[in-house]
């Protein structure tokens, strides 16, 4: 009787510690997904801000190059996409398409000297050069969230919980757009 309670006693004392861990575990994941989640709206407030900068830098290339009806089709297309996407996969797609479209507007602006002395325009470029750089420390920190979020997913055994608690790969890294290490041409 005196054993059989002993045995009963290490039986609860170890689903006890197996609960605890469990719980630990699955905790511990459900703070990581938020992380990724906070740092995915701290790179949509930044894309975002650059959003609403763009249509005061093309308004003002605009006066100079209004023949360039291709480029500013482009960089509102590619703005409106950004607005409306949904998921951060939309957001990504939308921003590589609105880089693309700067570059070509930049590259337009090369063909204008008046321009590129204009005030206004020197402030919306340094303001935009501004916002990308804060693109770049914001996606810096979501990859490395998302990152620690997944790799805890495959630990042991912090993928026995996750799967049973239904926590799922999370592959929304952001990545550079396809020839973005190559510099647009400028041709006069």
């Amino acid at each position: 009787m005196k054993i059989a309670l002993i045995v009963i006693a290490i039986i609860l004392v170890i689903l006890l510690g197996i609960g605890g861990k469990f719980v630990s575990i699955h905790n511990q994941l459900a703070v990581q997904q938020e992380a990724v989640k906070a740092q995915w709206a701290d790179v949509d407030v930044v894309l975002q801000r650059r959003a609403d900068l763009i249509p005061n830098l093309v308004n003002t290339v605009k006066g100079f190059a209004a023949h360039e009806t291709e480029v500013y089709k482009s960089i509102a297309d590619a703005r409106a996409a950004l607005i409306s996407g949904r998921t951060p996969q939309d957001k990504i797609t939308a921003n590589d398409q609105l880089s693309g479209a700067l570059s070509r507007l930049l590259v337009v602006a090369e063909n204008y000297p008046q321009l590129k002395s204009n005030e206004n325009f020197l402030s919306l470029q340094n303001q935009l050069e501004g916002s990308e750089n804060r693109i770049a420390v914001e996606r810096r920190k979501y990859n490395e969230a998302l990152q620690t979020y997944n790799a805890t997913l495959q630990l042991f055994p912090q993928n026995i919980v996750a799967s049973l608690s239904g926590f799922t790969r999370n592959d929304a890294y952001f990545k550079t757009a396809p020839g973005a290490d190559q510099a647009p041409k400028v041709q006069f």
